[in-house]
């Protein structure tokens, strides 16, 4: 018991499990603009079933850390290019995830009628569908940085557990902010483009720090927050204005 609950232990569950949540945080944005599409009485259920589908995705590669191993093995070579089974997957969800990012930017800035026309056809099962195959992408990234940060199988499912447990409960606060907030729902758009592009160099083997892409998403949204709080507070001091019974405009001189 000493040797499975030892300061090492204790330290990676913790820093593993912040990591785990910083990691989600793209996940929840994803989920909820999609769940968003929906009527309101079906986005939460959306979002928690995204969300437990997330921490059963996760659990199973867990328990498969052999197959998430050959993953990176070689399959083929295209030049300089050694094409593995991560890097395919990577491509893939980096490639989706820009195109979804993209026409949901187009449908949210080019009119009703396309708004409209989007949400007619947006159903639970398509959403969860879509939810589906991009949390198997964040999945897979999320276990690996696991395999890299822990050695105990425990320590890696119980971080993952927390972590997703702190995405439920803060879910519907997020996606509360992000619908109410257009600017910030185009700037999320923008960190899904970001995300993307940088799984589409991962899939062609160039790693970018994650640090840079994190730092930039959180530089972005301190700006934004003092944007929110600068409009606030101009709003907070317009002078009150009185209503004119007749239009003085009008009145003879």
């Amino acid at each position: 018991m000493e040797a499975i609950f030892s300061v090492e232990n204790l330290l990676a569950l913790i820093t593993l499990t912040v990591m785990e949540i910083v990691l989600g945080i793209d996940n929840i944005i994803f989920i909820s603009i999609l769940a968003g599409k929906l009527p309101p009485a079906q986005q939460r259920p959306a979002r928690q079933i995204g969300l437990s589908l997330a921490l059963i995705t996760r659990l199973l590669l867990l328990l498969s850390i052999s197959w998430i191993a050959s993953l990176t093995q070689p399959l083929f070579e295209l030049g300089p290019w050694h094409v593995t089974g991560r890097s395919l997957i990577m491509l893939g969800g980096g490639l989706f995830l820009i195109y979804k990012a993209t026409t949901e930017i187009h449908e949210k800035l080019e009119g009703a009628e396309h708004t409209e026309r989007s949400a007619a056809v947006t159903t639970m099962q398509a959403v969860v569908f879509q939810i589906i195959l991009l949390d198997i992408v964040f999945s897979l990234d999320s276990v690996i940085t696991a395999v890299g940060m822990a050695n105990e199988l425990w320590v890696m499912m119980t971080a993952v557990i927390v972590a997703v447990g702190v995405m439920l409960f803060l879910a519907e606060g997020i996606a509360k902010f992000v619908n109410d907030h257009p600017t910030v729902k185009m700037l999320a758009l923008s960190f899904l483009l970001l995300i993307g592009f940088s799984l589409v160099a991962e899939g062609f083997e160039l790693h970018i720090p994650k640090g840079y892409i994190y730092f930039a998403m959180g530089f972005s949204v301190m700006v934004e927050m003092l944007n929110l709080r600068a409009a606030a507070k101009a709003k907070a001091r317009q002078p009150v204005q009185l209503h004119q019974r007749y239009d003085t405009t009008k009145l003879s001189h």
